[in-house]
């Protein structure tokens, strides 16, 4: 009888934990098809296109201006380093100056200053 109990505790509480991370989840799904990473509280979509890396910046579901923003970003594919620099390219995008190097696999890590002077760095894995 103990045992049961213990095991109808657990069950419950692991499904608290579930329900739960859904709930703290920040980000919101992909809306340009790219790979979506949460940061300083604000949501950064990163979307590869004819070898230029944009990333979009959101802030629960709204758009987050760019404009003054700069950055750099750094693309690992195995033990080659590709470094870009960023700037603002549309109402709350950033993207990348030249050919970012992303494929399946890559490590990128952006490294952003916001219009509000606020440094932003946000970790990828490209897939």
């Amino acid at each position: 009888m103990k045992q049961m109990k213990t095991m109808k505790s657990a069950a419950a509480f692991a499904l608290c934990v579930a329900l739960a991370g859904n709930a703290w989840a920040h980000g919101e799904a992909p809306k340009h098809g790219g790979t979506m990473q949460t940061a300083s509280d604000i949501s950064f979509e990163l979307v590869s296109k004819d070898g230029k890396a944009t990333i979009y910046v959101e802030d629960h579901g709204k758009a987050v201006p760019t404009a003054g923003a700069s950055g750099k970003m750094t693309t690992l594919n195995g033990k080659k380093k590709t470094e870009v620099q960023l700037a603002p390219s549309g109402a709350n995008m950033m993207t990348s100056s030249g050919d970012a190097k992303l494929s399946a696999g890559s490590k990128v890590i952006a490294s952003m200053t916001l219009p509000d002077k606020r440094t932003v760095n946000v970790r990828f894995s490209v897939k």
